[in-house]
């Protein structure tokens, strides 16, 4: 189940590994776990080679539908001129969840180069990630990692970063 349980000897983490590591949640602390070296590799990738690589894996939504997630973004036409956005939904509505709010809270970074690396996939200049209203603790890991990322990235335009390839965070975040 992992943190705060220990896994099962069978059991291998993948989401859970970093939970309860407090230093999984900073910059230098999610590099030094291996976090955002995808991120460039993915950048200098075409964005349709991207999603044949997501088709082939067989990754499915978590929805109620399962839906193949690289055949969802080969419906976004990269070429068209229009503004595309990805939308990442953190609300975790569906009964007995619990991944979202955890992986915002012990791996925001995991989260965010996730994002970068979708949104240049379906050509999304911009990235939204909801998170519900109650999860006053994720939202504030997520943007401490965020406004993390961007600092750093404005310091250091030369390395891609969340914030440089779509996913922003807003200038206001409402909580409702």
């Amino acid at each position: 189940m992992g943190y705060p349980h220990k896994s099962h000897p069978r059991e291998t983490p993948i989401l859970s590994k970093y939970f309860g590591d407090p230093e999984a949640r900073t910059l230098e602390g999610w590099k030094a776990r291996g976090g955002y070296k995808a991120l460039p590799q993915a950048l200098a990738t075409d964005p349709v080679a991207i999603q044949n690589v997501v088709k082939e894996s067989g990754l499915r939504g978590r929805g109620g539908a399962g839906f193949p997630t690289g055949l969802k973004w080969s419906f976004m036409k990269l070429t068209d001129g229009k503004p595309h956005y990805l939308c990442c939904n953190a609300d975790e509505s569906e009964p007995g969840t619990f991944k979202d709010r955890e992986i915002m809270r012990w791996t925001p970074h995991a989260l965010s180069e996730g994002c970068a690396i979708a949104a240049h996939a379906i050509g999304a200049e911009t990235c939204y990630i909801y998170i519900r209203g109650e999860f006053t603790e994720p939202i504030n890991v997520m943007e401490a990692a965020l406004d993390g990322a961007a600092t750093r990235a404005s310091s250091r335009r030369s390395r891609p970063s969340p914030a440089s390839s779509g996913c922003r965070r807003p200038s206001t975040m409402s909580r409702r």
